[in-house]
């Protein structure tokens, strides 16, 4: 989106109270069911599956990926669209730069992926809440398409050993 675009996105939502209430649902409590919901599935994972499950490669890939995208956003250093634009975002926030990629969104996929993994239909309700974390955040002016888009794939690319069956734990280093 362009500035026009943003301007006129964030002054539709912070005017519109209903919009309003609905995004910030969006944007503030489902990055928390995700992230609330995401141990007790390790929890549930490490008792059925015991101690030589895979419920390890659950923790270690989206930490790798949260350390991986706080290390990109550091050295990408990329302005946000309220910064670039010299605007307020929804719901004001003041973070200065890190906006590529999306950490939220990221994280938000890695998770959903590992719940794919685990359970499909617990997993395609936490991937409809990635999606609508990412749409959040542009919505909101916190983020560029571009970041959003950069982040979910970071966080689905990373999530397919899930899918070929590799196991991080067992993988070996050159």
């Amino acid at each position: 989106m362009n500035r026009k675009r943003y301007e006129a996105t964030v002054r539709f939502f912070s005017e519109n109270k209903t919009a309003y209430r609905l995004l910030w649902i969006i944007y503030r409590v489902l990055p928390y069911i995700l992230l609330f919901s995401y141990p007790a599935l390790i929890v549930a994972e490490f008792f059925i599956m015991g101690v030589t499950g895979t419920w390890a490669n659950l923790i270690i890939l989206p930490f790798a990926v949260l350390t991986a995208v706080t290390l990109l956003r550091f050295m990408i250093r990329e302005q946000r669209p309220y910064e670039k634009y010299g605007m307020n975002s929804v719901f004001r926030k003041t973070t200065v730069g890190k906006s590529m990629p999306s950490r939220h969104t990221a994280s938000a996929f890695i998770i959903a992926m590992t719940f794919l993994y685990v359970n499909l239909p617990l997993g395609i309700i936490a991937m409809t809440f990635a999606v609508l974390i990412g749409a959040s955040r542009v919505l909101a002016g916190a983020h560029f398409i571009r970041d959003v888009i950069v982040g979910a794939l970071v966080g689905i690319i990373a999530g397919l050993p899930y899918f070929l069956g590799i196991a991080v734990t067992q993988m070996k280093m050159p």
